[in-house]
């Protein structure tokens, strides 16, 4: 099943407080940042592999009590920091499941080897031109 095809929303928690920033007055009196809470471990739309990944990929996020936090309080609006958390959301849970290619090495080309040493030379030519150079 696809991550957008789940729903998450009865398992999510939202706290909302004053915010700093742009609003003018308006910051004093409104509620506007919103905290997004999800506690990982008592989900039921993730399979237990998909929770331990999270908590590998996502540990810096989570605290002590297992609730994977995104605070978002870039706009004036509640709601639209709202839709923003739950976006951020998806998209670290997206970033947690997806995996990572992996590099295959391959050996610098003749034309990059060829414009590096050129510049070494360059360099070295520009240094032994420095300096005294008189009759010992």
């Amino acid at each position: 099943m696809q991550l957008s095809e789940r729903d998450f929303t009865k398992e999510l928690i939202f706290q909302a407080s004053r915010s700093g920033g742009a609003g003018g007055q308006n910051v004093n009196k409104v509620a506007t940042k919103v905290e997004l809470k999800f506690h990982v471990d008592s989900s039921e739309r993730l399979t237990e592999e998909e929770k331990a990944l999270v908590h590998k990929k996502l540990s810096s996020r989570i605290n002590s009590e297992g609730y994977l936090q995104v605070v978002c309080q870039e706009e004036r609006s509640q709601l639209r920091n709202k839709e923003l958390c739950v976006q951020r959301f998806y998209g670290l849970l997206w970033q947690a499941f997806t995996k990572q290619k992996k590099r295959s090495a391959t050996k610098p080309t003749k034309a990059s080897v060829r414009r590096r040493l050129e510049g070494k030379k360059r360099q070295s030519e520009k240094k032994e031109n420095r300096g005294f150079k008189g009759e010992v």
